[in-house]
């Protein structure tokens, strides 16, 4: 296989107006206070990135990646070499606007709800007050955070708040989406749901640049990958092109009686000549598809849950133009993912309900509720009957305590006037 870049470089240079990340000759090389070098973190690094592709950056700790991150968002500046994002420098305030990042740790105001933290971030893009309000409400939904949308965000788990931090990297319907870490401390469904979510945005023609220590998430839904190590690319190209293991084939055919089986065995071991060990098993599920068909089964069960419901919808304003036909196929999709649709379905079931039926329907709960009220008032005017002896209690009881202390005061008056007379007596 030839050189990845040369490769890379000549597909853009015939469509330069795809080119989304344009990486050139970047290094970086951390001083010390004398000015001497001490670490150099990426040595002569250079990919493009086309639009609509979905981008991944491997590679173990300390490889360099977190560094060309920061360099894409223009936090750092490089040593040697050009950065650019949309045609400009990312310095750039203009093209800041069109970027969404998500941060490996999601770093949000705890006294803040989840509603008013995407309405902050949506204000600082200068979103009209009810343009934030659809968008919040929108993104909420799709992340599985409706329930928990007046919720402090220093009450959420690391899990809902990585939910919300995808929601604010999307507030802007930024065109460069740069994730780093995106499902790190989110479950199965919604590390699916987040993988749904990328390629729905590639499909719209945005770049996703993904940065993650999961291979098997990066395999689910980058196009093209490098990975790093010290510093310098040492494998680039198309995911399918690098994980092609070209000197094996492999055959996927319908369940095979063993009569079967073994006339196709010895047809292909004298294709061989015994050369080669022939292995035969069935496919298996990974375990996130197993996982995903569990929770589905429990879902279509009713069965309940405290934590975190699966999203919903992809947010209207991020679905673009994509066709009926494709958002038809999405939604099945995430319904056959996340058991969603159920209720959906039990809804238009009801809408074919007879209107004979309806009206009975309708009957039966206004007496219903009629009861219901009858029996708020009668509970109602108990309590304030008995309010009302408590006080009469409480009243006849004061008035015997006032009647008790005038015939005291009396006794007392009388005792003091005799005391009066005898003084008087004794005087004369």
């Amino acid at each position: 296989m030839g050189s990845p870049e040369s490769t890379i470089s000549t597909q853009t240079e015939e469509h330069p107006e795809t080119v989304a990340v344009n990486v050139s000759n970047v290094s970086k090389v951390f001083k010390d206070f004398w000015g001497r070098a001490k670490a150099r973190a990426v040595q002569n690094l250079s990919f493009q990135v086309g639009s609509g592709q979905v981008f991944g950056l491997l590679g173990p700790n300390g490889s360099g990646k977190s560094t060309m991150v920061k360099m894409l968002l223009g936090l750092l500046y490089p040593t040697r070499g050009n950065v650019q994002i949309l045609g400009v420098s990312p310095r750039s305030v203009r093209v800041k606007q069109r970027i969404g990042y998500l941060p490996e740790e999601s770093y949000l105001y705890n006294y803040l709800s989840a509603t008013e933290t995407l309405d902050f971030f949506g204000a600082l893009f200068k979103l009209s007050r009810s343009e934030r309000r659809r968008r919040s409400e929108e993104l909420l939904e799709m992340v599985g955070l409706s329930g928990a949308k007046d919720r402090a965000v220093g009450e959420f788990s690391k899990g809902m708040a990585r939910r919300l931090g995808l929601a604010q990297a999307l507030i802007n319907d930024p065109d460069v989406i740069i994730l780093d870490e995106p499902t790190s401390g989110l479950d199965p469904i919604g590390c699916r749901e987040v993988k749904d979510i990328i390629r729905l945005l590639a499909k719209r023609g945005k770049t996703v640049f993904l940065s993650s220590h999961l291979l098997a998430d990066v395999e689910d839904v980058c196009d093209e990958i490098i990975i790093l190590y010290g510093g310098k690319i040492r494998a680039q190209g198309g995911l399918e092109d690098v994980l092609q293991v070209k000197d094996r084939t492999q055959i996927t055919v319908p369940y095979l009686k063993p009569e079967a089986l073994e006339n196709v065995l010895n047809a292909v071991r004298e294709q061989l000549a015994g050369q080669e060990e022939i292995e035969v098993k069935h496919p298996s599920m990974n375990l996130e598809e197993f996982f995903l068909d569990v929770v589905r089964k429990a879902k279509e069960k009713s069965v309940e849950t405290a934590g975190v419901r699966a999203g919903g919808r992809i947010a209207e304003y991020l679905q673009g133009d994509i066709s009926a036909e494709e958002g038809g196929r999405r939604d099945e999709l995430l319904q056959a993912l996340t058991g969603r649709g159920k209720e959906e379905a039990s809804e238009s079931a009801d809408t074919e309900l007879g209107a004979e039926e309806k009206e009975d329907e309708q009957r039966r709960n206004a007496a219903e509720a009629s009861e219901r009220i009858s029996e708020m008032l009668e509970e109602n005017e108990e309590r304030e009957q008995e309010a009302g002896d408590e006080a009469a209690d409480e009243a006849s009881e004061q008035e015997g305590t006032e009647e008790q202390k005038e015939k005291k005061k009396r006794e007392r008056n009388e005792r003091l006037k005799g005391i009066l007379g005898q003084e008087d007596g004794r005087q004369e």
